[in-house]
């Protein structure tokens, strides 16, 4: 029998600090305190090499949900996620009223600088889903 795990989901970013502010808003994460001893994270990060400065985090304050965690990378995103985040706006919804969750969380996150996509309507296996893109363009779906 396996043993259920922890995990973090990583994104890899230009601007990880950046990222990380966009889904707290979005998820209604926070920034964790930083490491004991130090007063902020700007002092934790001059500890750091030069490459492994910059990178941010996000939980969930209820500890429930995955932490987040973006560090910078040199390259810019090139392709289509292999791995995205479904953020759950319409559990329980179905037709109009799952679609008025969905537009109403989609005008939420546009201002912290989300991208809307594609509409995808309901079908014989799927309910309706909204693509959207982060800030640094990566895919995610409000479902």
């Amino acid at each position: 029998m396996a043993t259920i795990k922890q995990f973090q989901v990583t994104f890899d970013c230009a601007e990880p600090r950046r990222v990380a502010e966009f889904w707290c808003g979005a998820l209604g994460y926070v920034i964790p305190p930083p490491p004991e001893g130090f007063t902020t994270w700007d002092d934790y990060d001059r500890t750091l090499s030069p490459e492994h400065r910059g990178s941010a985090a996000c939980v969930d304050p209820t500890g429930v949900g995955p932490r987040l965690f973006f560090q910078r990378v040199p390259e810019g995103k090139v392709v289509k996620n292999r791995v995205h985040l479904d953020v759950r706006a319409g559990t329980g919804l179905v037709g109009e009223e799952r679609l008025a969750a969905l537009e109403a969380e989609c005008a939420r996150l546009i201002p912290l600088g989300a991208v809307r996509g594609r509409l995808l309507l309901a079908d014989d296996d799927y309910e309706s889903c909204l693509n959207m893109q982060d800030v640094e363009g990566n895919e995610f779906c409000l479902d």
